[in-house]
């Protein structure tokens, strides 16, 4: 398990060396970042001066070092549009997009497991006719749209819900929750709908495919041949196996809910990374724009290594054969 464990460290760390590169290129070949930084009537002089104290005019390699460098040490640059460390920025905003994602996961994983269960189980039903029709949507229709949808009916028409915001929120030492207020509650129920619909038809069709396939192996039948109830066949036995290609999904998608809630940060103006990443591409913050890029590269390496552990503890089978492989 130990070998095991060091031979993913040390994949991630290549992964990020990697996207670490490509950040820092963005520096070199998305523009000038001192175009950013002064006006169009700055004197050249200045610029020089300003190049010089940013040290672009020092090789690539020993820019690339110092990059390096300070990433690791977390720090990763001032903002061209804020005037403010982009590590701040990102910590303000980083608690309403983890919330936002949790709500939109746990969302997708209870309603996605339980319809994939109930449409493998009553598969001739019409009420799982009525499910399969609504994952086909969910996978159909662009999530912009599903946004708009939800706040036309929930918030113009019924007035039921807020359309935009993050609501009251408590602060509990340098995080923000809405969790605490109703209207934290309440701006939270369409932003996690629109971001969790996909992810949520994904992982219930993925269910009722593996459940269905696990119903026909030999396993099952033993186990209803020993006099087992219905309810342990189906939930000890036959689910617990279905879970394993469920929790590559899940890790793989709550990685996805992250990085790309950017559409639904916007479309409902929620204040998170995702937002400011958008006001980052439209000024050409590129601080910003590459601190975005290793922080949802190091979200998805994380949550890949989390995956890798679950499979040993869902799975028998990879326990057994571990200390084989190591």
């Amino acid at each position: 398990m130990l070998a095991f464990l060091l031979r993913r460290v040390i994949q991630a760390a290549a992964v990020l060396a990697v996207v670490g590169l490509i950040a820092f290129s963005m520096f070199r070949f998305a523009g000038d970042p001192v175009n950013q930084i002064v006006g169009p009537d700055t004197p050249a002089s200045e610029r020089a001066e300003i190049r010089k104290s940013l040290g672009l005019d020092d090789p690539v390699l020993v820019q690339f070092a110092r990059y390096a460098g300070d990433v690791v040490r977390g720090r990763l640059g001032i903002s061209y549009q804020f005037r403010q460390p982009v590590s701040q920025l990102l910590a303000e905003r980083m608690p309403a997009t983890l919330e936002l994602a949790f709500c939109a996961t746990v969302f997708a994983l209870v309603v996605g497991v339980l319809m994939g269960v109930f449409c493998a189980l009553r598969r001739d039903s019409w009420l799982a006719g009525l499910f399969q029709a609504v994952s086909l949507i969910g996978i159909s229709l662009p999530t912009f749209l599903i946004g708009i949808l939800l706040i036309y009916l929930f918030s113009v028409t019924l007035g039921w819900l807020p359309s935009y915001g993050r609501g009251d929120t408590v602060r509990l030492g340098w995080w923000t929750t809405g969790f605490l207020t109703w209207s934290g509650l309440k701006a939270l129920i369409l932003p996690s709908i629109t971001l969790g619909l996909f992810q949520m038809t994904l992982i219930m069709r993925l269910v009722r495919a593996e459940m269905l396939e696990v119903l026909r192996t030999d396993y099952i039948r033993f186990a209803r041949a020993r006099g087992l109830s219905t309810r342990a066949v189906h939930l000890r036995h036959a689910l617990k196996n279905t879970l394993v290609p469920v929790i590559t999904i899940a890790g793989l998608q709550l990685g996805s809910v992250i990085a790309f809630s950017i559409i639904t940060e916007t479309v409902f103006q929620w204040p998170g990374m995702g937002l400011l990443f958008v006001q980052a591409v439209q000024n050409v913050d590129i601080p910003i724009m590459s601190a975005y890029l290793l922080l949802v590269a190091l979200i998805f390496v994380t949550i890949n290594l989390v995956v890798d552990i679950l499979y040993t503890v869902v799975d028998p089978r990879l326990r057994l054969s571990s200390p084989r492989t190591a």
